[in-house]
């Protein structure tokens, strides 16, 4: 029966066998003992015969093992523990020499990272590379659990889609069967249309955009959370759930992977249960004042603004998350509903999280013939085949609603404390790397 690494400590005085990949290799002369990895982490193993050592000559890190030996306490050992005089059968053999140490800590300083990516077959064999993605799947457990206990019901929308109904950015097109299709930008037409049976709905999935961008946040496939819930009673029920939302799952994260956390070395949380609200104008014109730059002009805020509202907001407020209320008119999208209390202004906030936005929360047009109305001002046909459907279900009756779209590789990002949105990417897709 094999044992895994981490509970090799619980068998002292026992004859156990542990399998899994070599991990590292150390021969001494008098003392020669392998290091071997599995799903639980390390545990190390005693070889004392030279037949068993003779094994292992010429393999390199990465070799399939089985270990078989008496279990010893040794607190110098990975989890208290390790094998002696432990007896070697090779499952896998490996000889080639690895391009990376996968022994070492991985280098993520920028200039490196291009060589992260091309070994990242390797490089995620790593335990402190794979402590990131294994809090990434914390993470979404957490929202998954979240919405699911809040009624949301999870769906799966399609990615080929027959058109770019929606706008926006750039689109990735491809032959489907001998029509031109798309790849989805968001699931935003379709979530709506969910609400209409469902009310609450989320999808966590892939979203695709062809934009030549070369910065440190963004890809041309990324992994969203989008949620949309119906039956509000005005724009702040959206902003509500997001709050709650990154609320619990961060002192969540916080509390029962502490040990994770710190294995990444990510900083310490400051975050209060309400979110500070801030104007756009409002960021635009304290950035202008501390920052000396005239920003009040931009219709968006610039990343630098991004990054000095949070701060500011820490300082301030006690808080890391920031929502940014009240977007001028001109950044309006044909979906989203126009203030009714300031036209100028549409029902949609960001929500940023130490330095970056991680959410855009708006409330949507419900209303059909306004709907329509903002479709055409925005010179989209309400006629064209991308809309049939998605017009349908405000014809059946769509209620009062809103959502976000949420970015949890630029969330995993920023809880991690990384510099780049890629590095919390299993395989990131940007402008130059479609493989591995």
């Amino acid at each position: 029966m094999r044992t895994l690494s981490d509970d090799l400590a619980a068998h002292a005085g026992q004859t156990v066998s542990l399998s899994g990949w070599l991990h590292k290799k150390r021969i001494l002369g008098g003392l020669n003992f392998v290091v071997i990895r599995d799903r639980r982490g390390l545990a190390q193993a005693v070889i004392s015969r030279d037949e068993e050592l003779e094994k292992l000559r010429n393999l390199q890190v990465s070799t399939v093992l089985k270990l078989t030996g008496q279990v010893a306490s040794d607190q110098r050992a990975p989890g208290g523990a390790e094998l002696r005089d432990a007896s070697v059968e090779v499952l896998v053999p490996v000889t080639e020499v690895p391009a990376i140490e996968i022994d070492k800590p991985i280098n993520h300083s920028p200039d490196n990272l291009d060589t992260l990516f091309e070994n990242r077959v390797l490089n995620l064999r790593n335990p402190g590379e794979q402590a990131i993605f294994r809090l990434r799947a914390q993470v979404n457990r957490l929202i998954r659990q979240y919405l699911t206990d809040n009624e949301f019901v999870e769906i799966q929308t399609p990615k080929l889609l027959a058109g770019a109904a929606e706008g926006g950015a750039e689109v990735f097109k491809t032959d489907y069967f001998g029509q031109e299709a798309t790849l989805a930008q968001s699931p935003q037409l379709y979530k709506q249309i969910m609400v209409g049976a469902f009310e609450r709905v989320f999808e966590i999935g892939p979203a695709f955009r062809a934009e030549p961008s070369m910065t440190t946040r963004h890809m041309s496939e990324s992994t969203m959370l989008d949620v949309e819930l119906g039956f509000i009673k005005s724009h702040e029920d959206v902003l509500t759930v997001a709050e709650d939302m990154v609320y619990q799952v961060l002192t969540r994260l916080y509390g029962d992977q502490a040990a994770l956390l710190k294995s990444l070395q990510a900083p310490p949380l400051t975050l209060t249960k309400k979110f500070p609200r801030y104007k756009v104008a409002e960021v635009h014109r304290l950035y202008s004042q501390a920052a000396g730059q005239d920003t009040t002009k931009e219709k968006d805020l610039l990343p630098a603004e991004e990054r000095w509202i949070c701060d500011h907001a820490k300082q301030a407020d006690g808080s890391e998350a920031v929502f940014v209320t009240d977007f001028p008119i001109e950044s309006h999208k044909f979906y989203q509903m126009i203030n009714p209390k300031d036209p100028g202004t549409v029902l949609w906030a960001d929500l940023l999280f130490r330095g970056v936005e991680i959410a855009s929360c708006p409330q949507r047009e419900h209303r059909l013939e306004q709907l329509l109305k903002q479709m055409r001002d925005k010179g989209i046909d309400p006629q064209h085949p991308g809309f049939k459907y998605y017009l349908q279900a405000f014809a059946a009756g769509l209620p009062p609603h809103g959502g976000f779209g949420f970015g949890i590789d630029r969330f995993v990002q920023k809880i991690i404390g990384l510099g780049n949105v890629k590095e919390a990417t299993l395989f990131p897709r940007d402008v130059h790397r479609l493989a591995p």
